[in-house]
């Protein structure tokens, strides 16, 4: 008998998940009608809840998944208080997973919770038995291996679950006298809503959304989502460009845990924050773009004009890729240029300054000759919906 069929289930994680859940169905909606919750409670329960949202996605995920900006140990040690309280594993063991899935997304042999597999194992089914795609593996974290902080979360992190689970609703509960209701909702309450919040974007957000960037695997951008996870719901995005602080990239797009780690930046607990080019941004868009527009024109009947003028599009895009390439190698060039000038006490300020300029200025006329291109891809789809 295949042992992949039926693995081991994992006894602790259903029995936490299952009750947790069944108390939040009954006990919680009860005690609501018959007693009611004060307002200090449902905002105990409400920043709590905040806290350990966060705390995953911008320290467990952003920060020691992708490494996409550098903390302060403060804030770091926050992170690991306040993710442990979510009950999701200790950053050593969802870091290193997540990592596993990013490489091999949608690989049911090697990603942990792939898509491919269905809803319900991407959601939660995947830490309910011993699968082997999900066992830990810790070669792709030795980064993380050195992180005082990590580790002493890890080696300590039953007793900190324990703590940040028992102490703030006990509190809370001794503060408003509501011992009850501060257990059934600044405790399991607000565990379950950040356990399926989080488990969405492993779920949902591969199957329910756009793919504005790439279609090369199953992540969607779901800006429904981004409200109920703190922004990860821009999950196309996230899949291609990684290592970006951002998953909301335009300044529209609902992601607190963005803003959380820029103004950090203006508090000195946050530096490094990565950024993808816009123009590469801009580049994976349009590539989008340009497929969907020849499987319109796959399905037209009447269609040579449009391809020609598609053609005479992506031709004007290879032009625009081709010379950014040339502008980069000339920006690095410059900088090994004005490398070896400083360490030869040589000064050309001026010049290299104006070269800078220069090449700045066409970097921000091809990223504006993209952003038309889209525009004009954008009324050429108009006339095929």
């Amino acid at each position: 008998m295949d042992k992949q069929a039926s693995p081991r289930i994992l006894w602790l994680q259903t029995l936490v998940f299952a009750s947790t859940l069944l108390i939040s169905l009954t006990l919680v909606p009860w005690y609501g009608i018959t007693h009611g919750y004060s307002w200090p409670i449902i905002i105990a329960a409400i920043v709590f809840l905040g806290a350990n949202g966060l705390s995953i996605t911008a320290g467990y995920h952003r920060l020691w998944s992708h490494n996409a900006y550098k903390a302060h140990p403060i804030l770091k040690l926050a992170f690991a208080l306040f993710g442990a309280a979510a009950t999701q594993n200790s950053i050593l063991v969802w870091a290193s997973g997540h990592r596993r899935h990013h490489r091999y997304v949608d690989n049911n042999e090697k990603d942990p919770y792939s898509a491919k597999r269905g809803f319900w194992f991407s959601h939660i089914g995947w830490m309910l038995r011993e699968y082997d795609s999900g066992k830990s593996d810790f070669s792709n974290a030795r980064d993380l291996e050195r992180d005082p902080i990590v580790m002493w979360q890890h080696q300590h992190y039953i007793a900190i679950v324990l703590v940040m689970n028992l102490l703030p609703p006990i509190l809370v509960g001794l503060l408003s006298g509501e011992m009850i209701a501060s257990l059934l909702l600044v405790g399991v309450l607000r565990l379950v809503l950040n356990h399926h919040s989080t488990f969405f974007i492993n779920s949902l957000a591969h199957i329910w959304g756009k793919q504005p960037y790439t279609d090369e695997n199953t992540a969607r951008d779901n800006g429904f989502l981004a409200l109920l996870t703190y922004g990860e719901g821009y999950h196309n995005f996230h899949h291609l460009f990684q290592n970006d602080y951002r998953n909301g990239v335009r300044w529209w797009q609902f992601d607190p845990t963005k803003w959380l780690i820029k103004t950090s930046s203006w508090l000195g607990l946050t530096t490094n924050l990565n950024r993808v080019p816009r123009f590469k941004i801009r580049k994976a868009s349009l590539e989008m773009k340009f497929k969907h527009a020849e499987q319109r024109l796959a399905l037209s009947s009447n269609a040579d004009d449009w391809r020609r003028y598609l053609e005479n599009e992506y031709q004007q895009f290879l032009d625009s890729l081709n010379e950014w390439s040339q502008l980069r190698q000339q920006w690095y060039e410059q900088k090994r240029e004005q490398f070896n000038q400083a360490s030869h006490g040589l000064s050309l300020e001026l010049q290299q300054g104006w070269q800078k300029a220069a090449l700045r200025s066409r970097f921000k006329e091809l990223e504006y000759a993209l952003k038309m291109q889209t525009k004009r891809l954008d009324c050429m789809a108009l006339q095929f919906s």
